[in-house]
């Protein structure tokens, strides 16, 4: 017996079979996904009603169309008597349409939902009309509003029970809620997750053809995550992981954006423009890995969100291999040495090692500065990407040559501070060889 108060996740109806008493059945079936708390007692006896017309109503139009020639697969008024049964059962189970999902994500009307999915040919898959198809689009749009206040708590979905979804399907409800357009994000990256950037929403959505809608939601998205681990103690990846559920590939990418943001690195210049957010999020990725506290100690707060301060302080020390003349000479001779002969850019290799070498270690020396952190990647590209690039270096050029400029330096008898510059120039590498494209 229905209780008078009872939340229901889905009705399904399986409706009528009326047979003649001589010949053949009949069936048709319709559901109908109410997703919500209702008056279960009030509202069933309402809807049995409803379908009840229904059923007469195109039982009424199936007879009586050319009554001296009925329907294909039905049989004449004339030769049975027909008798109506109506069935009823009760099911749990949220039907979500994948497809309509992602419209839902997108930004899209449920009206320019429907155009979409008629273009794709839904009505001719399942014989349906256009009203239908509307119907169906609202009903799923109904779910998915009320399912988001449990997206933006992903724990919470497996142990609710208004809506009952397989895991494998809240698995991908929550990765798609979660994922993000890289146009987009490569325009608020590195910016405050403030008001002040929400306001300026309207003009990425225009900039970038990503609707206003979507912005907002991946834009909220990142600032939920950055509220949520900016104070966690633990690795940064692993903390989004575990709190949000999300892919290890998602989880790396938002943990870029929570350490961009968080350093306000600037990405927006023009000479950076041609640096997508993948670049950036691998330089992110190595940085976290080898800068912050969490490189050495994994139980420190904001391990993988600030840089280690001590770290930074130690880089000071690389300055001598530009300063001291007889080492910056040494140095060079080294590198020149081991390049002789194996690359067609030696000249100006040989020709630029000083101010190459110079642009390098003062942007070590200078992050302790607020200031010279945010332009860590504006200083890469004007002080060594550039000037490779005029001179026509390939990628392999890039690498021949940090390779043994880095390994070079441990050969240098008065150079103490082998340790310090393994650590800088590691995450040096990695960054320009990924950074060194069109």
């Amino acid at each position: 017996m229905l209780t008078d108060k009872l939340i229901l996740t889905s009705y399904y109806f399986a409706f009528f079979n009326f047979a003649s008493e001589k010949t053949g059945s009949w069936k048709f079936f319709s559901s109908f996904n109410f997703g919500a708390a209702v008056n279960s007692g009030k509202m069933l006896r309402f809807f049995l009603k409803r379908l009840e017309l229904i059923v007469t109503r195109d039982m009424n139009a199936a007879v009586s169309h050319r009554s001296d020639q009925p329907m294909p697969g039905t049989l004449s008024p004339r030769d049975c008597k027909m008798a109506v049964e109506l069935d009823v059962f009760v099911g749990n189970t949220t039907i979500m349409d994948e497809e309509v999902y992602q419209l839902w994500l997108d930004g899209y009307t449920v009206n320019d939902a429907v155009k979409v999915r008629m273009a794709g040919g839904v009505l001719d898959e399942c014989e349906a009309n256009q009203d239908v198809l509307l119907s169906d689009t609202m009903d799923q749009y109904r779910t998915f509003q009320m399912c988001e206040r449990l997206l933006q708590s992903p724990a919470k979905l497996a142990n609710q029970l208004l809506f009952q979804i397989p895991p494998h399907r809240q698995t991908m409800l929550i990765e798609r809620y979660y994922a993000f357009d890289d146009v987009f994000v490569r325009e608020v990256l590195g910016k405050k997750l403030s008001k002040g950037t929400k306001k300026d929403l309207d003009d990425i959505s225009a900039k970038t053809g990503v609707t206003l809608k979507s912005c907002r939601r991946q834009f909220d998205n990142f600032k939920r995550v950055f509220k949520v681990v900016e104070e966690l103690k633990g690795p940064l990846v692993e903390n989004i992981r575990q709190h949000f559920l999300l892919s290890d590939k998602l989880a790396r990418d938002y943990a870029a954006i929570v350490f961009f943001a968080n350093n306000r690195f600037e990405t927006g210049k023009k000479k950076l423009q041609y640096l997508t957010f993948q670049d950036f999020a691998f330089c992110a990725g190595q940085l976290i890995n080898n800068w912050t506290v969490g490189a050495v100690d994994n139980m420190v707060e904001d391990m993988d969100v600030d840089l280690d301060k001590e770290f930074l302080q130690e880089l000071k020390e690389l300055k001598i291999l530009i300063t001291d003349k007889d080492l910056l000479d040494q140095h060079k001779s080294l590198v020149c040495t081991a390049l002789r002969g194996k690359t067609k850019a030696f000249a100006e290799m040989e020709a630029n090692f000083k101010n190459l070498s110079r642009g390098l270690v003062n942007i070590a020396t200078k992050l302790t500065n607020t200031k010279d952190v945010r332009d860590f990647f504006i200083d890469l590209v004007e002080k060594f990407i550039e000037p490779c690039r005029s001179d026509r270096w390939t990628p392999a050029d890039i690498k021949l040559y940090l390779t043994h400029y880095t390994n070079s330096a441990h050969i240098l008898d008065s150079f103490k501070h082998q340790a310090v510059w393994d650590r800088y120039m590691g995450v040096i590498k990695s960054c320009i060889y990924k950074m060194y494209h069109d």
